[in-house]
């Protein structure tokens, strides 16, 4: 009892001795920033992520359901308004020089991700709306089927609505586009045709029906919802495909086919339209994240692709080939034996190799890194709809609660445009220790603001793909020779981009100069050469990303070997570059030199 009463008369004088206090002068409260900081931060990122009703559902939520973003040029110009205003509100509310180094490492992000946003609004009519690689003709359909997750009546019918809306949204496409063919601004010819093909295997419907038929089955099956709704659902289904998404599809199609004689047959890069250099130059920036310029990219290239066929070299004497390199080349290119079947037998042996490949290697991850992904990984072949012959295998985040898998997709239409000698090193790239890792990690991160946990920067994600192939051949992968070797195909792959990117938009080269010196350079096939250059002239330097960001990774892994010595630790190391999310070049080796000198 005594104890509480002394409390309590405490208490009591300190109250009254602060109001005698506050009637002189307000005393000055400290505000602990990180805390501050940190809800502003989430509370922007939260009103950002209501503008994009896509990218709520790419995050496994489900607000705004039944809606797809606003895809119209003003909806671009409000993003950009909101976000200046933002920035200046984050420097009026918070002193930068007395924030700690990880808030430091936000505040900065944040204002490079707007900086880098209204720089490239002066260049909206130069990236291409529609074009075989991103055009959102195909990214919907697929969206709606591999996300839009269906498990209520209402989850049914906001899928329904949102079909509706990817017709307003394709319209809105098609203005744009407009926009840009009279300003001059069309993508190479290639480009129209894969495109027009598309659109006409998408435009009746079909693929969205069957997985809105499907999902509908799955509901009744589970007794969500019953025989009579499922009917009725079906029935609304056909109506807004037939009402709604194929005219749109059908004004697409006619677009396209307006303009394609008016496309360029052999067309050199993005310099060619009016400002084109300038577009260039703040692509590089972009995908770099750096000021490095086309020249010294593509000397980079040059000097890359002559250190790694030495190490090619050194594999061919290995194996014992009679031969110069490029017959080699020839040997791994076309021989039987590294290749599967073209059939469906074949196509299923090589998803089911890299599966285990994946497999193999996430049980060693644990010995080099101290993070590790709770998401779960699997290995699909692209839909009918987008697959394209020799095309770049690619990755799809998972959501971040788990409830939906990170996706390995891999392109499987022509088996001799997917040699079993790259598979290997692909697969570590595509999934663990490559995007599926280092996404994952970042999505599940709790020490950083949300809106780090979905940064994206092609640099840095690409780069770290490409250190992760290298990587696993110290966890003891490419026991084959020949597979090892295609671990330097992939390599010299990126190697050659620096190269190709470069020549094709800075120096005018055209699609045959870039297939000729990739051709010259290495073993890949010729499909899946076109299919590169082709994929390079649509999307100007985000090709360079993946060897500049290697790059840059093993510079500051050789930093830190050098400088800790003995203390240098290889789980420690990888867990700074991936426990911060994603980050341009030079706030990446800030964070690396601040871990260095606490490792002393």
């Amino acid at each position: 009892m005594k104890r509480i009463i002394s409390t309590s008369i405490a208490t009591s004088f300190s109250i009254a001795f602060l109001l005698l206090s506050s009637c002189k002068e307000e005393p000055k409260v400290e505000v602990d920033q990180t805390v501050a900081l940190n809800k502003w931060f989430d509370d922007k990122y939260e009103e950002q992520l209501q503008m994009s009703p896509l990218a709520l559902t790419a995050q496994g939520r489900k607000d705004q359901y039944d809606k797809i973003d606003d895809l119209s040029k003003a909806a671009e110009k409000k993003e950009l308004e909101w976000y200046t205003k933002t920035t200046n509100e984050l420097k009026e509310k918070f002193d930068y020089d007395s924030l700690n180094d990880a808030d430091k490492t936000s505040y900065d992000l944040w204002v490079y991700q707007y900086e880098t946003l209204k720089e490239g609004a002066t260049f909206e009519n130069l990236d291409y709306v529609f074009d075989q690689m991103r055009g959102m003709h195909t990214r919907l359909p697929s969206y709606l089927i591999n996300f839009h997750k269906v498990d209520s009546l209402s989850d049914m019918n906001a899928y329904i609505s949102r079909v509706k809306e990817v017709s307003r949204g394709i319209d809105q496409l098609v203005e744009r586009a407009k926009e840009q063919a009279t300003a001059g601004n069309l993508p190479p010819k290639f480009a129209f045709t894969t495109v027009i093909a598309q659109t006409k295997s998408l435009k009746d419907g079909t693929p969205l029906l069957i997985d809105m038929n499907g999902k509908i089955d799955a509901l009744l099956a589970s007794e969500e919802i019953t025989a009579e709704e499922a009917t009725s659902l079906k029935e609304e289904s056909v109506k807004v495909l037939d009402e709604y998404f194929s005219p749109s599809y059908d004004k697409l199609l006619a677009w396209l086919e307006s303009e394609v004689d008016n496309a360029e047959e052999t067309p050199t890069g993005v310099s060619r339209h009016e400002h084109g250099k300038d577009f260039y130059n703040y692509r590089l920036k972009v995908f770099t994240t750096t000021d490095l310029t086309a020249d010294e990219i593509h000397e980079i290239g040059l000097a890359e692709v002559a250190r790694i066929k030495g190490e090619m070299m050194a594999i061919k004497e290995k194996v014992g080939f009679d031969g110069d390199l490029n017959s080699f080349f020839k040997f791994v290119n076309t021989d039987s034996q590294f290749f599967f079947p073209n059939t469906d037998e074949g196509r299923q042996g090589y998803l089911d190799e890299s599966t285990k490949y994946l497999d193999d290697l996430t049980k060693k991850l644990p010995d080099y890194f101290g993070i590790l992904p709770k998401a779960k990984l699997q290995v699909k072949r692209v839909e009918a709809f987008r697959e394209q012959d020799g095309a770049p295998q690619h990755y799809s985040a998972g959501t971040p609660d788990g409830s939906r898998k990170g996706t390995y997709y891999v392109h499987l239409s022509e088996m001799n445009a997917m040699p079993k000698s790259t598979m290997e090193g692909v697969a570590y790239h595509e999934g663990n220790p490559g995007h599926h890792m280092q996404i994952s990690i970042a999505q599940e991160l709790e020490s950083v603001p949300k809106f780090r946990t979905q940064a994206g920067f092609s640099v840095y994600s690409e780069g770290w793909g490409l250190y992760s192939e290298a990587l696993a051949k110290e966890m003891g992968g490419y026991q084959n020779p020949y597979y090892d070797f295609g671990r330097l195909v992939n390599e010299i792959w990126r190697a050659i981009r620096l190269v190709v990117d470069t020549g094709i938009h800075a120096k005018g080269w055209t699609e045959a100069d870039a297939v000729k010196y990739f051709t010259e350079n290495s073993s890949i096939s010729q499909g899946a050469i076109v299919a590169e250059v082709q994929r390079y002239m649509v999307m100007p330097g985000q090709a360079t990303s993946y060897k500049i960001g290697m790059l840059k990774i093993q510079e500051l892994r050789k930093m830190a070997e050098t400088e800790l010595g003995d203390k240098f630790d290889i789980k420690g190391f990888h867990d700074t570059i991936l426990g911060g999310g994603a980050l341009p070049l030079e706030l990446l080796e800030r964070r690396v030199k601040t871990w260095i000198a606490t490792q002393k």
